[in-house]
């Protein structure tokens, strides 16, 4: 998953990303990152409905503005 986020909260929404892999069950890597988009996820999970939840909630958290997620197959 791909973020863009308000101007300075890129480092909160990495942090916000962090909580919700402790808060489920579903591993998440987040990194702030240059360019176009300023926040990379690797969100892994054992089904869509999990990845589907989890991008729910981030894409929920302050300061997120927009999105794109990715599946890999």
């Amino acid at each position: 998953m791909l973020a863009v986020t308000e101007i300075g909260k890129e480092y909160d929404v990495v942090e916000g990303i962090k909580d919700i892999a402790r808060r489920t069950d579903v591993e998440v890597e987040a990194y702030v990152v240059y360019g176009e988009y300023d926040v990379a996820a690797k969100i892994v999970a054992d089904g869509l409905k999990k990845v589907d939840k989890v991008v729910t909630m981030i894409r929920s958290l302050p300061g997120v503005m927009r999105t794109v997620t990715l599946i890999a197959a």
